[in-house]
């Protein structure tokens, strides 16, 4: 809602404004009042002031050195010159300052109320860009968590894309690597009371351990999350400085620094990890696969023992002996299951054209294949990253809301570790992804899927009006920015839907009234209102007489 404040050394002038103008039926919440330029400014620090309608002639500051003041402190804000005096000087030198409008005294009420009104249309519009942007902003930020890690787990598992889609990548999710840098990769396993916690502890402590890595190795360019096999990858590149490139360089800089985030785990988690140390390798071209297997593999070898190991550049590591560590079998390879998964026409395409039977059909081709295989666990994880990336990508493009397409698994990357733990439960997960977005795009025709949002936000308002209902928490449940989710429902209903909630408590407190034998105050606290006299007044805009008189007709 707006906040309006008038200014004016006339005190009866503001008042009568303040009384005398329907402010809430043009969508102002709040009207306070300043009798000077000075007091106007120190409301104006303290409270979020959206529109300023002053005087031009006042002692001391002016009008229109207010609204120059204000101008240069709150860009946003607009501002309406009040005055009797026509003289085309001051609306010139008003225009100059950009302010909204321009009233003359004695003020006529209907060309007031256009005035403000316009000048809250413009805040509206304005808000409405701003918004517009910070949700598709907002939106890709959300989903950094899950594009990262798959990202991570591409260049793991030998993936990735060219060179020159890697270096955007990068830069799109914001991480601090450049491809074609040498790099080094550590991997912590996290031992001793680590291992008996269970998965939604296990990716805070990972979390945690990244952050502590990120203070220790402080200047050099890092990047950590999650494995597709059950441990901490960090990724780091030289520094700047040539001072900072120690723990790339030098065996002494990096035991010292190793050292020190093993006992920073020990202070500050109470825990052991195990690290494994690659050698320097190029970002890109293939270069993180390698080096992951052959670390893996000696991370592997060191068991359960909390220490620290160095994989020697020279060791050659083959696939067969790599997928002998991760206990993969040989009939996974690189036929069977990856074939199906990567064959055309691929589970991206068929997501593009809306071939839902097709893609369902190779999902449950790729898990059948798999269940053959007798893959299970770490191996598993492909798959998951196979099915994510393909959704994720359509989702962006398509407008989806993410969070609204996993089912009752959601779409978490938390609950990627145990999903692939068990196979049955990723293929239900996977084959339940693939209903829920054809059943949207089904409804929307391709579009935002607008008539089952709609249809949800009224089944919460429906269940919720007896607890903390807003259009936040309404869009908290949805997954959507509130200001995107109002124009949404706006457009498909032709009501907003601040007024549809108020609309539902009303109609549930004229039911309470007719049928039940509680006080007003009591429904007035059961629907969520904090004031009887606000409760009342909205019930009398609804129904045209105050609850007494509802209950008494």
């Amino acid at each position: 809602m707006i906040e309006v404040l008038l200014v004016d050394d006339e005190t009866y002038v503001t008042e009568s404004l303040e009384l005398t103008i329907p402010w809430e039926e043009i969508g102002v919440s709040t009207v306070r009042r300043a009798a000077s330029g000075a007091e106007a400014l120190t409301i104006m620090e303290e409270e979020a002031i959206d529109l300023v309608v002053t005087d031009i002639r006042m002692p001391g500051m002016d009008g229109l050195q207010l609204i120059e003041e204000i101008g240069r402190r709150w860009p946003g804000v607009r501002c309406i010159l009040l005055t009797g005096h026509s003289d085309f000087a001051y609306a010139k030198k008003a225009l100059q300052l950009r302010a909204s409008d321009y009233v003359l005294k004695p003020v006529d009420d209907d060309e007031f109320v256009a005035a403000v009104s316009e000048a809250i249309d413009s805040l509206r519009e304005e808000w409405d860009e701003f918004d517009k942007v910070h949700r598709l902003l907002y939106s890709r930020k959300s989903d950094y968590k899950v594009l990262r890690e798959n990202l991570l787990h591409e260049l793991l598992l030998g993936r990735e894309p060219n060179p020159h889609a890697l270096g955007e990548q990068l830069a799109a999710y914001e991480l601090p690597l450049r491809a074609g840098q040498p790099t080094l990769m550590l991997l912590a396993r996290l031992e001793g009371r680590f291992a008996a916690m269970d998965e939604a502890s296990l990716e805070l402590m990972d979390f945690a351990t990244g952050n502590i890595a990120e203070e220790v190795l402080r200047g050099q360019p890092l990047w950590y999350g999650s494995g597709p096999h059950g441990c901490l990858v960090l990724l780091l590149q030289p520094g700047e400085e040539g001072g900072e490139r120690a723990l790339l360089e030098t065996a002494q800089g990096r035991d010292r620094r190793l050292d020190t985030l093993r006992e920073h785990v020990r202070l500050y988690l109470k825990g052991e990890i195990s690290l494994a140390v690659s050698s320097v390798f190029e970002l890109g071209g293939g270069g993180p696969g390698a080096a992951y297997r052959r670390t893996l593999s000696a991370l592997y070898a060191l068991g359960t023992s909390s220490r620290t190991v160095y994989v020697d550049p020279q060791a050659a590591q083959t696939t067969a002996d790599f997928n002998s560590a991760l206990g993969i079998s040989a009939a996974e390879g690189r036929g069977g299951v990856t074939e199906r998964m990567y064959a055309p026409p691929t589970l991206l395409h068929l997501l593009e054209s809306h071939q839902w039977e097709e893609a369902r059909s190779k999902l449950v081709g790729v898990f059948e294949a798999a269940e053959r295989a007798g893959l299970s666990g770490p191996s598993m994880y492909e798959i998951y990253l196979w099915m994510t990336n393909a959704f994720l990508f359509i989702s962006h493009r398509e407008g989806q809301p993410v969070g609204d397409l996993g089912g009752e698994e959601g779409f978490d990357p938390v609950l990627a570790r145990g999903l692939v733990q068990q196979p049955q439960r990723l293929r239900a997960w996977g084959l339940g992804l693939l209903a829920n977005f054809a059943e949207q795009m089904s409804n929307s025709g391709g579009g935002e899927g607008r008539s089952k949002i709609v249809s949800r936000v009224r089944q919460l308002v429906g269940s919720g009006l007896d607890g903390d209902l807003s259009v936040k928490t309404l869009a908290d449940q949805v997954y959507l920015h509130p200001v995107y989710l109002s124009k949404i429902y706006k457009a498909e209903t032709g009501e907003a839907l601040g007024d549809y909630i108020i609309r539902m408590r009303m109609e549930r407190a004229a039911h309470l009234l007719r049928h039940s034998s509680k006080k007003i105050y009591e429904i007035t606290s059961e629907l969520g209102y904090q004031n009887p006299q606000y409760f009342s007044k909205m019930f009398k805009k609804q129904y045209g007489m105050t609850p007494n008189e509802f209950r008494d007709s």
